[in-house]
This record gives C-alpha cells, structure tokens and sequence, in this order.
C-alpha cells in the first residue's frame, strides 16, 4: 500500500483519493460527504447539477484543509469522460485513486410494466446504470491503486431480490451490475482491489420519492421490519466500512441494505 494511504483511527482513510459518481445528491452525496468525513479527498462527480456540485465541495473544503474536494463532471456512459474523471482527479489531488464509488443512476418514475416499457426508456436506463457501471468499472479495474487499499463499489438496489412488478427495466439493470462486479473480483485476483455491490432498499431521496403517493411511501416503511424508509447515511456508513480497512475481507459480495426489507 501507498505509504501516504495509512489510516488513522480518526480519519481512517487519510492519504486516500475517492471518485463518487452522481455524488450531487441523495445517496452519492451522502457517501461523498462521510467518505471526505473519514478523511478522504474526494471527487465529486455531476453530469448536469453543476451548481450543486461545486457548492458542495466549496462546503467540504470548508470544513478541513482546502483541495480536499473537487467536482468534475462526466456522463458514466461515456468511456472518455470518465478516463477524464480519472486524470484530473489524478493531477489535482497528486496520487492515484484508491475508491472508486459509482452511484450513477436512472429510474423511470412512471413505474410501467414491460409490456408499457417503451424501447426508448430500456435504452435510456440500461445505458445509464449497465453500461455506466461497465464503463466505470473497466476504468476502475486499470486505474485504482493495487497492492492494498484499492476499492469498486458499485450501487444496485434491493429490487434484484424483491423484483417487484414496475420496477423490471430497472431491476435487471441492477442485476446485471451485480453479475459484473461478482466476476469482475474473481479477475482482480491478486492486486488486492475489492469489487463490490451495495444494494439499498427504500431510501429518503428524490430519485425514491418521484411518483409515488404518501400512501405507497407508508406502506414501504410499513413493510420495513425497522419500521421507517431508510436514510442515505444508512447507505454512506456502510459504504465507508467497505472502502476501509475493515472490508479488506469482503470482495465480489452484494450487501443488501434494506434494514430487513427485503431477506
């Protein structure tokens, strides 16, 4: 491992570079902030809420030592901007990136069933969190520091395993990703870089909010076991257990965080 990517206790992953894509808002931005919180220098990934991004990372170099935040903005999808995302997170923070997070993604609020799924709205969602993930992962897989410390963590989403009606473009999608990062630990065999999925149930943001009633929202945190919809910090802490020290043993696994809700 980088000597500079010794951990302390206080900020346990001091000396280490991150890369959060869709790190703007809702879970990634959650996960950005507790990644930089543990003392990370993180890069912030947007493709169109700019303004929301740099504000962020205003806020983050703020709060610690200046430099310890940039946004960059890049579509997942597209192979050149994220070999950009790389290089310039490379050259601003002076090291290689030893985590990369993909939280990138699309879900069709309108919820159709296949039947009513429209080819241009498959596309638009495979595009996104199947070949995004693809795309950041083979960059990831090259670029990431090896020999210790190095991270893939991509975002699927618990509906692999609750496949409710409505959510099928999107939930194969997902599963795919999770088909990806299960193979792609196996072929990072001997580097010492982790691959894997975090998979959130119902989560407090936007993206889970758009097009559902107060009656749905109720009746998910009802069928909760905990009671409640889960929050992106719920998410960001178990993000940053793996990006640590302490998920060196967890690799090619998918980590349903759903607080029961799907088992």
């Amino acid at each position: 491992m980088d000597k500079n990517a010794k951990s302390s206790s206080s900020f346990p992953l001091a000396g280490r570079v991150a890369i959060v894509t869709g790190a703007t808002r809702g879970i990634g931005g959650a996960i950005a902030i507790h990644l930089h919180s543990l003392g990370a220098r993180v890069t912030l990934n947007y493709v169109s809420s700019s303004s929301e991004a740099e504000l962020l990372a205003s806020e983050l170099n703020a709060s610690s030592q200046q430099n310890s935040a940039i946004a960059v903005r890049a579509d997942v999808s597209d192979p050149d901007q994220i070999n950009n995302l790389f290089d310039q997170t490379e050259q601003e923070f002076g090291s290689k990136v030893h985590i990369l997070i993909n939280c990138a993604g699309v879900l069709d609020p309108k919820y159709p069933s296949l039947s009513e799924t429209t080819l241009e709205d498959f596309e638009k969602t495979f595009r996104t969190n199947t070949r995004g993930a693809f795309v950041c992962c083979k960059e990831a897989a090259n670029r990431v520091v090896r020999g210790g410390g190095g991270r893939i963590i991509m975002m699927s989403t618990s509906q692999v395993g609750a496949l409710s009606p409505g959510y099928g473009v999107y939930t194969a999608s997902k599963a795919a990703v999770e088909t990806m990062v299960r193979v792609l630990a196996k072929e990072l065999k001997e580097s010492q870089i982790t691959a894997n999925c975090v998979a959130p149930g119902p989560v407090a943001t936007e993206m889970f909010y758009a097009g559902k009633s107060d009656e749905t929202v109720k009746m998910l945190a009802s069928a909760c076991p905990m009671g409640r919809i889960g929050e992106p910090k719920d998410v960001a802490e178990i993000v940053g257990f793996l990006a640590g020290d302490g998920g060196e043993w967890i690799n090619g696994q998918v980590i349903r965080t759903n607080g029961g809700f799907v088992v």
